[in-house]
Order: structure tokens, then sequence, then C-alpha cells
């Protein structure tokens, strides 16, 4: 059976308190979803603004393959509002738990059911495909879903969505509630889970399972409260698991993913299934060792599969296999003796809760061998600057490779002017700044901060570090170690 992809990111995910895109990011990321695969691509809530009409429009407009949708209350407003952005589609929603119909609405159920059938009407004469949504469905009398669905699907309905919106439901009683209306409709049955329970994948397939065949989804599980069900763990949850043909380029997930997290402004948790940093990071020694040997060992995933990189990380429960790969990715050789001795200094970091990071263990190593290495980029001036009353600006100059380069920069902040400073200055060094991250080691207004930052550059991730009782300096200290890093390894 063919599961198609109801994406929304641009709708539901943009719901997440502090998220707010404009409209060339919308048609950015719905460009990216038409690329991945995505059947239906909810583009917002064409009644909310007229920013969101601007951005629906155009993406409505952008000729992509996939359906391009609005939501749309049961009012003729709000479907006026889409009829106006050129859409595919109208994601009707219809409350129909009897807590929405007498609290929210103030009605009866048959003056619910009138309204909608209403609306399905006149979204049919504009010559709409329409998906009823039955907002807080889960929490709706089964009875009552079977009526509304039967008169929705006599007024020309085309999908049927059941919407667990509050994420109450379990994944035992939401296959109870599809089986019945699967044997019943004549329409297509789609499913729209929330994660309040942490749920909303596991709930999602359930209903799969049981005979929705359009599954409502944000990439990295976006939306209000505790968020939507993740596009990437039911895809690869249904693909992996009940091998369900759903016709998504698997190995754009991770690509799509930090588009979408970029442009949001909210970090993807580390830990995250499919597309967290850790999920496919190793650090432990008997893990690496078996990744090494042979991958399946300890990855039931290919990161290949999802557009991902297999990683190891340094750390107390590291091993000797892990040391060994990741000097080798430094091309940096030693004895077994040499080695041994940097496996017991990363170790003896690890102990004392350090992160250790790719420039710890070439400086480890380094130390270990006798070699002494000249930084390729010396920061020999820099001046930071920041009040109330005019733009954080800074000024740097440095010594890359022996020619001085001076550049200044903005930002939000003199630590974010002095990094951007820095970029300018380096600009023919491949990287990206990728995470950022400040520790406080010791107390009071002289505090020596530690400054962690993570830097993309090609295919490799770099992880390095400064430290002092000066977050500016600091943060440039760990900027350029990284940065020192990859100039010594580029090809």
């Amino acid at each position: 059976m063919k599961i198609k992809i109801l994406d929304t990111t641009l709708r539901d995910g943009e719901q997440t308190p502090g998220v707010s895109f404009t409209p060339d990011e919308k048609l950015r990321i719905a460009k990216a979803l038409d690329d991945l695969g995505v059947d239906v691509i909810e583009a917002g809530s064409a009644i909310t603004s007229e920013g969101e009409r601007e951005g629906i429009k155009m993406i409505a407009d952008e000729g992509l393959r996939a359906e391009i949708s609005s939501y749309a209350r049961i009012l003729r407003g709000d479907i006026d509002a889409a009829i106006s952005c050129d859409v595919n589609s109208i994601f009707l929603v219809a409350p129909t738990s009897d807590l929405h119909i007498k609290y929210k609405l103030g009605i009866t159920r048959d003056e619910l059911v009138k309204k909608t059938l209403n609306a399905i009407q006149y979204c049919k004469d504009h010559g709409l495909v329409v998906d009823l949504c039955t907002e807080d469905g889960s929490r709706t009398d089964v009875r009552f879903l079977s009526k509304i669905l039967e008169s929705a699907t006599q007024y020309g309905v085309d999908r049927f969505t059941i919407a667990d919106t509050v994420g109450i439901m379990l994944p035992e009683r939401i296959h109870e509630m599809f089986s019945k209306l699967a044997r019943e409709s004549k329409v297509p049955l789609g499913v729209h889970c929330h994660d309040d329970l942490g749920l909303a994948t596991a709930n999602t397939i359930a209903a799969v399972r049981a005979g929705a065949s359009i599954v409502d989804v944000t990439v990295n599980g976006l939306g209000e409260r505790a968020g939507n069900a993740s596009l990437e763990e039911v895809v690869m949850a249904l693909k992996l698991g009940y091998n369900y043909d759903m016709g998504i380029k698997t190995e754009k997930i991770t690509s799509v993913s930090d588009l979408v997290e970029k442009s949001c402004g909210i970090p993807v948790a580390p830990n995250k299934a499919i597309v967290g940093d850790n999920a496919f990071t190793h650090e432990a020694g008997i893990h690496v060792d078996g990744i090494l040997k042979k991958p399946e060992t300890y990855e039931a995933i290919k990161p290949e599969s999802v557009g991902a990189r297999r990683r190891f990380v340094l750390g107390k429960h590291v091993g000797t296999k892990a040391i060994l790969k990741m000097l080798s990715d430094l091309k940096i050789s030693v004895s077994d003796e040499q080695l041994r001795d940097i496996l017991n200094q990363v170790k003896y970091m690890g102990d004392k809760g350090k992160k250790v990071t790719n420039v710890d263990l070439e400086a480890i190593a380094h130390s270990v061998l006798g070699i002494e290495v000249e930084k390729a980029i010396e920061v020999k001036e820099l001046v930071a600057v920041a009040g109330n009353k005019f733009t954080p600006t800074a000024s740097v100059k440095i010594k890359i490779n022996g020619r001085e380069i001076t550049e200044s920069a903005t930002g939000t902040g003199p630590v974010d002017a002095a990094m951007n400073a820095i970029r300018r200055a380096t600009k023919e060094v491949p990287f990206e700044l990728v995470e950022y991250h400040v520790d406080s080691i010791s107390g009071g207004t002289d505090a020596v901060v530690e400054v962690m930052v993570k830097l993309r550059s090609r295919d490799r991730i770099i992880t390095a570090r400064g430290a002092g009782s000066d977050i500016v300096l600091a943060s440039v200290d760990a900027l350029v170690n990284g940065i020192n890093l990859i100039m010594r390894h580029l090809d």
C-alpha cells in the first residue's frame, strides 16, 4: 500500500512557540520538501496574515510536484483567503469532540455537522480538494465520527483525517478506532498525531497498520507543545519496519532537517532519532570496535541512507580503535606505546568531566610525539565594543600563513561580532559554525568560561575549545583553534 506524506512543518510546525518563517523561508523549505518527495505540503493558514498569504501563494505558484494546501476552519472567510492563494486543497478543520463543540463553539452536534457540510460544499464548488480533519478526533465518540465521515463522503470530501490534537492517544486505542473507520470509509483516511505523551510516531504507525493511508508529519517533530509526529521517524519506521512504499528520498532527510533547524532557530536535540547529532555517534570502545568490524553490530540504520555520517568522539569510555581511527583521519601515525600514552591522557581528561575535542587529540598526540606545530592562523589584535546606543562591532587583525589581514563586522553582541570578523578574515577556509556552547568553570564576576565550538568543513565535523575570563577572547580562541586544525588537514 502506498502511504502518502502530508507535511505540515509550514503550518503546525510554525506554531511552535518562537517560530515564524518569512515568505522566502517558507518557499525554500517547500522546495526542499518537494524534492524530498512529500505528497502534500500544508503551506500555512491563509487567514492568519498578509505575509502568510504571500508565502502560501509563492509556494502555490512555484509549480511544485506536491499538492499545496492551506489550513482553514469551517468558515467562509478562511476558505476565501485560501482560495485567493491559488492552493490545490483545503485542510478543513472541524472540532468534533463534545468538549470542543460545547465549550469552544457553543453549539450542538447537529449544528456542527451542518456547518461542516456547508463548508465542504463551498470548497467543492470552488474546485478544491478537501481533506476534512476532525480536530480533537481522538476524544470524539467513534459513532459520531462515523456519522460525520458518511455525511462528508456524500458531499464529496476527498480525505478524512483524525487528529489526536492533545496527544492523548495510545497505540492500541488508535488502532481500534482506525480499524472501525477503515471498514466503513470510502475515502482515504489520514492521521494527525501530537507528541504530548511521546507517542506520536507510535500512534501514527498504529493508525497506518489499521488502515490509514495519509500521515501528517513535521520535520524534526516541530509543533505546538511537545510537537507533532516526526517526518524522519515515521518515514524510516514505516520503511524499515514494514517495508511501506512512500516515495521519499531518504538520503535527503538530514539536509532537510538542517535547513528547517537553521530557518526556525529551534535546535534539534542531540539524542533525537535519525537526525540528532548523536544518532550515528559512538564513544564506547566496545561499540567502536564492533562498528569498525561490522557497522550493523551497533547501527540498525545506515547513516548514508538518511544523508548522515558516522562519527567517533572522545571521552573516558573510548578505546584504542577509536583513537587510531581519529588519528588516522588527522594523518598521524603512532607506535603502540605512544597510542597507550595518548589513550591514557584522553581518559584522564574524560574522568575530569572534560569534553575531548579534535584539537585536544591532535595536541595530545603532538605532545607525545614531541612535534611542535606552527599555527596557520594567529590573532594579532582584537577589539570588540558594544553598548545600548550603537551596534556591537568588532575588528580583528590576524596573521594567516604569514599574511596580515584586517577585517571588521557587526553582530547581535560582541561575541557574535568578533566571530563574524574572524569568518570574514578566513573566508577562503571552507567551514561553517554549527554549534557554540559556553560553560562557566569558576564563579564570580571574574569567572573563567570554557567555550566549545563545532565546525563543519566539507564532510567533516571539527570540535575545538577556548577558555579564559573574557568570553569574547575565549570564543575567538575556540574558533581559531578549530580553523587551524581544518587548515592543517585541507587536501
